[in-house]
């Protein structure tokens, strides 16, 4: 029997450090419940805003797989492998740590284009779950999708899921997970995926989850035996980041 616990945007985990806000999902840094340490297979879902001109420098990850889902303004991811880049609303992003991997995030806006600065927050969503194998090659990629997205379903933008294989933008090391992004107009309905345990994240927005009811901006929802359950989004539209998983930490 599928079962749904909502978690409020009000109730998570809060980090305040001046230049960033960052809300956790689940257990993180300093903040520790051990009946809160991750669902399925994700174990770090941080909504964090970054001041202009700061940000993470750098820093270690260990065998993990690292998405990052920008909801406003620009990224500048830089690491040890070489990779570097501005990540934008659209442009889906993976790292996998794999056996070390050093790198740092941190605002674009410091940036000048067209002598103008710009000096908006960024606003990113990321997300870790582990690999399938410990010890691999590090590795980055990222792919554009924003026109995918235009079209109001669920995107697989960032999967290991075998279904996937032909049709998510950039894949992660670990078959029993993939993250869908969708940017519902007013009014407009998605079927949530069926599986063992899918994790909803309104990043913006507002919606109507079926059988639960309505979850605002920052809200969660964790689905045990999904059964393809419906969100509607509200009047100002919404954008939802939803995980698929078919299997758990133990």
């Amino acid at each position: 029997m599928s079962s749904v616990e909502v978690h409020r945007a009000g109730d998570r985990f809060r980090t305040s450090a001046g230049w960033l806000e960052s809300s956790h999902s689940f257990s993180f840094g300093q903040h520790f419940d051990p009946s809160n340490t991750g669902f399925g297979l994700l174990l770090v879902s941080n909504d964090d805003i970054v001041a202009p001109g700061t940000g993470f420098d750098t820093h270690p990850h260990r065998d993990m797989e690292i998405v990052t889902w920008v909801l406003s303004g620009g990224l500048v991811h830089q690491d040890s492998e070489g990779h570097n880049g501005v990540i934008y609303p659209g442009l889906a992003q993976r790292m996998s740590a794999g056996r070390g991997i050093l790198h740092s995030e941190r605002n674009d806006s410091w940036r000048l284009t067209g002598g103008a600065e710009h000096t908006e927050p960024v606003h990113f969503v990321q997300m870790w779950v582990m690999p399938d194998e410990a010890g691999i090659d590090p590795g980055y990629e990222q792919l554009e999708v924003d026109d995918r997205l235009r079209t109001g379903e669920l995107v697989p933008v960032a999967s290991g899921l075998p279904e996937h294989a032909a049709d998510a933008a950039i894949r992660i090391n670990q078959k029993n997970a993939g993250l869908y992004v969708a940017r519902l107009a007013a009014g407009r309905t998605a079927a949530l995926p069926t599986a063992p345990y899918v994790h909803l994240f309104v990043a913006l927005g507002a919606i109507d989850l079926e059988g639960t009811g309505p979850l605002a901006t920052g809200d969660a929802a964790r689905i045990e035996a999904a059964e393809a359950q419906r969100v509607t989004a509200g009047p100002d539209g919404a954008e939802i980041l939803v995980w698929e998983m078919h299997a758990a930490l133990r």
